[in-house]
């Protein structure tokens, strides 16, 4: 990739050097046709995108990004808005993708991808969720794209088939260490499935998308809620906050462990690559909170942070790239039980 450094790049640069992959939660076509997106490789280390329906939904109805392309596609007749939608939306990703292409070639695959979710509509139905990342991953028709799946009780299987097929797949929606374990088993058996019919392992991604400052969002709401009921102030005030980046040192000592075990070393003894853990919604939603906190204190090796611009800004300009994850892990637990004893269950929230 193209050695520019800049000052103001730096931040960015780190967090790559320290194994960690930031990616950018956002698209938007002027984004790919103003020469940003390359700016923003080349220059900053970027290292993959992340899309959903809503950021497609405010990218075309929130810029004229699209009107050239809207007008051709309705004066066709007979498209629904679904696959209006739909056609820009592949356009969109199948840019991103060929601007993203050299990062997927330099590392080998491990980077330089673009996420397309199926549609949320889907989320309860794990035969139709299959059909639809297998139709989308062959009309995107690019190797570095990557699906997105939800970890819903429908998707877990879906996840496992689409693997077995050999399509890359982002899980979202991770917000407990008991789905996390159901989506990194079925990882493991969609690529153990190809193993045993001697398919290859070694071109197929994944991510499992944790997602982060909800977390935080909905604990702090409940711990303001159990104020003058009992627990002292000083023990309410101590674990605002505090909740999603625990649950975030439990997950990836959960990734640490599995990474170590025989099953993987097997997987990886053919190419496998491993799922890593994806920080998501990394965007503060507390303003007493740091901006950059959710990227801050979660750069560890091995993962990928994916944010909105407004935090990569933010992060650039006074961000600390330093490996936080792994400071703390054992402290993590302790965080867990005392949101326990006050009722608060991160499985359930």
């Amino acid at each position: 990739m193209n050695p520019v450094q800049s000052p103001a790049a730096m931040p960015l640069r780190e967090l790559t050097a320290l194994g960690q992959s930031i990616w950018l939660d956002y698209i938007r076509r002027s984004l790919l046709t103003s020469g940003e997106l390359k700016r923003l490789i080349a220059e900053e280390e970027l290292r993959g995108m992340t899309s959903n329906p809503a950021i497609f939904e405010k990218a075309i109805t929130g810029s004229n990004d699209y009107r050239d392309a809207l007008a051709a596609l309705q004066s066709r007749k007979g498209l629904s808005a679904m696959e209006i939608y739909e056609a820009l939306a592949i356009e969109d990703i199948q840019g991103a993708a060929d601007q993203l292409q050299p990062v997927y070639a330099a590392t080998g695959g491990r980077d330089g991808y673009v996420s397309l979710e199926v549609s949320p509509y889907l989320a309860d139905d794990t035969r139709r969720t299959i059909e639809e990342a297998a139709r989308l991953w062959k009309a995107v028709d690019r190797p570095n794209l990557m699906i997105k799946i939800p970890a819903t009780p429908a998707g877990i299987p879906a996840i496992e088939e689409t693997i077995a097929a050999g399509i890359n797949v982002n899980v979202t929606l991770i917000f407990a260490n008991d789905a996390y374990e159901k989506v990194a088993e079925a990882y493991l058996q969609g690529l153990e499935r190809r193993a045993s019919q001697g398919l290859p392992v070694d071109r197929i991604s994944s991510v499992a998308s944790f997602f982060v400052s909800r977390i935080d969002t909905e604990v702090d709401a409940r711990l303001d809620a159990l104020r003058g009921t009992g627990p002292s102030e000083a023990t309410l005030t101590a674990l605002r906050g505090k909740a999603a980046v625990a649950n975030a040192k439990l997950a990836y000592a959960i990734y640490q462990e599995l990474t170590a075990s025989e099953r993987w070393q097997a997987l990886a003894a053919r190419g496998a690559r491993p799922q890593r853990l994806l920080w998501a919604s990394t965007g503060t939603k507390d303003p007493s909170y740091s901006d950059v906190k959710y990227v801050d204190e979660l750069c560890g090796p091995d993962t990928v942070n994916t944010a909105p611009p407004q935090t990569v800004d933010a992060f650039r300009d006074h961000g600390r790239a330093a490996p936080a994850l792994l400071d703390g892990m054992d402290e993590a637990p302790q965080v867990i039980e005392q949101l326990a004893a006050l009722g608060i269950d991160l499985d359930e929230v």
